[in-house]
């Protein structure tokens, strides 16, 4: 009789297939869930790119309406950073954040759960709209860019289904931050001080505040878009008194944040990765922290740099100038702390430190065409040009998205108990590499040459450039699928992934012990 009841109370503890990711609290499955969601959003996001690249790799309108060329741009834009960089850098947090302070979970478990399964209801209202009207090409999804400006995106498709899925997303970010928050201030280890813990949880506290300071803003600007198309009201209507460079204001304040938001926590991952490579404690801990807060802070008083050209005071534009500016020197001290991390250390180049040092040495490039841009006087060329798109590109691919693959290649042993194929990821790390420069780096030549973004159709003389970053896109896109078929072989089995997985790295985070409960893909036989 006992041994029934302990076996029900056992089996209700644990729910087997569905019913365990559906109803989890624990930091590591939800970690898991939104991990592959933010896999399935790249791949749908990486499409759109795709159906972009393609129209353009030739002049003329070849393959896809204008209107839905503009849907494409705007959703891969918006599911990009909604739907893939901010949900993978919160699985990261999830599986990470615990673990790293010595936390037996997160502070507001089924908070977390909640949090997460907000976001395939939001990505479900973001692009249902598509699939609204008469036939799939003329789809009545978002066509206004990710910017969405006012008062033109109020003319154009379905803005309530829009403007809801962005509350949902903020609710669910919001959400994740006070976990976060709350699991960092209150959870750690007897001794764990602040200026103890690893940087990764120190970028993910700081990038948790930022969330919450301006997740409200964007909230308020898509709110006043909706009550300006369906209540009368006229806030960014000039015919109504309203200010259309108004929207601009508040959308950058939150903009502006939002972008470090996606590249703090890769900084965090980038400085537990170099270390371990290296064998060398990471140079210059606490500067690395002040500098991490000191970008946060700064990225609140720069909004108008993205709005040089609307018409602002000489002073306005000085004053953003110069605090543009003043950003490189925190994101210089990083760079010069991790190159300094990597001197004369014992190097060596696996997967992931392959990921850390090409992102390291790509978001530097990207940072110095971002600074051609924060010069005001140029950037009236530069505006809206394809400048602007292979800047960000090089900021976000590789300062982010390499961070989070950076992240996975170098915990997914520890997390799986397998150790994966280091040929196939370093063939995944060279093509993605040569395929991201072959697509965004002639994108500053045209850019530069006066191609606008966001057109379907180009000149003539545009002709090879775009071409070049046609067959870099379609390579980029197709080398993910080592990525996708490298991590599922790794989670189903593989060589046993011991304490020391990166050979030599003994002593360095990696090794601490961290024993697989039954909720974790250990294939070992539960101790009973």
């Amino acid at each position: 009789m006992s041994e029934t009841m302990t076996h029900d109370a056992h089996h209700e503890e644990h729910p087997g297939g569905i019913k365990r990711w559906l109803f989890t609290t624990n930091h590591k499955d939800i970690g898991t869930l939104y991990l592959w969601f933010s896999f399935i959003m790249f791949f749908v996001a990486g499409f759109m790119a795709l159906v972009i690249r393609a129209e353009l790799f030739q002049p003329g309108i070849q393959i896809v309406d204008p209107n839905f060329f503009n849907m494409m741009t705007t959703l891969h834009g918006l599911i990009m950073v909604f739907g893939a960089i901010m949900p993978a850098f919160v699985g990261l947090a999830n599986w990470q954040i615990p673990m790293m302070i010595g936390a037996p979970d997160m502070a507001l478990p089924r908070m977390n759960n909640w949090s997460f399964w907000i976001l395939p209801f939001a990505a479900t209202l973001l692009v249902a709209p598509m699939f609204m009207g008469g036939n799939f090409m003329a789809g009545q999804g978002p066509a206004f860019g990710w910017t969405f400006y006012e008062p033109l995106s109020g003319q154009y498709g379905h803005l309530a289904f829009f403007v809801f899925a962005v509350h949902l997303l903020g609710f669910s970010s919001i959400m994740g931050s006070i976990n976060i928050i709350a699991t960092i201030l209150n959870m750690r280890a007897p001794g764990m001080t602040l200026m103890k813990m690893p940087l990764f949880v120190w970028t993910w506290l700081i990038t948790a505040f930022l969330l919450i300071a301006v997740m409200p803003v964007l909230a308020g600007a898509v709110t006043m878009m909706l009550t300006d198309k369906y209540f009368g009201t006229t806030f960014f209507i000039a015919a109504g008194g309203g200010d259309p460079v108004l929207f601009q204001h508040v959308f950058w304040f939150f903009g502006h944040p939002e972008v470090y938001i996606m590249v703090l926590p890769a900084f965090g991952v980038i400085s537990q990765i170099i270390p371990t490579f290296a064998r060398k404690p990471l140079f210059g801990y606490a500067s690395m922290v002040y500098a991490t807060a000191s970008i946060a802070f700064l990225s609140f008083i720069v909004w108008a740099h993205h709005m040089f050209t609307v018409g602002m005071p000489v002073a306005g534009e000085l004053y953003f100038m110069y605090a543009t500016v003043m950003i490189a020197v925190p994101t210089g001290v990083k760079v010069f702390n991790w190159a300094t991390t990597m001197w004369r250390g014992s190097m060596t180049f696996e997967t992931p430190m392959l990921w850390a040092i090409g992102s390291v040495f790509m978001f530097t490039f990207g940072g110095f065409t971002g600074l051609m841009l924060g010069v005001a006087p140029a950037d009236f060329q530069y505006h809206d040009s394809y400048f602007v798109v292979a800047h960000f590109h090089y900021t976000l691919i590789t300062g982010a998205w390499y961070g989070i693959i950076g992240g996975v290649m170098y915990w997914l042993p520890k997390w799986t108990g397998n150790m994966y194929s280091e040929k196939l990821g370093k063939t995944h790390f060279w093509l993605t590499a040569i395929a991201m420069n072959l697509t965004f780096f002639p994108m500053h030549f045209t850019g530069l040459a006066g191609m606008p973004r966001r057109t379907a159709d180009y000149p003539l003389q545009f002709t090879q450039f775009n071409q070049l970053s046609s067959v870099g896109a379609y390579i980029f896109g197709f080398s993910q699928l080592i990525l996708l078929y490298l991590i599922i072989k790794c989670i189903k089995g593989g060589k046993k992934a011991t304490n020391e997985v990166w050979e030599g790295a003994e002593g360095l985070e990696w090794t601490l012990p961290s024993p697989a409960p039954y909720h974790s893909f250990n294939t070992a036989p539960e101790v009973k």
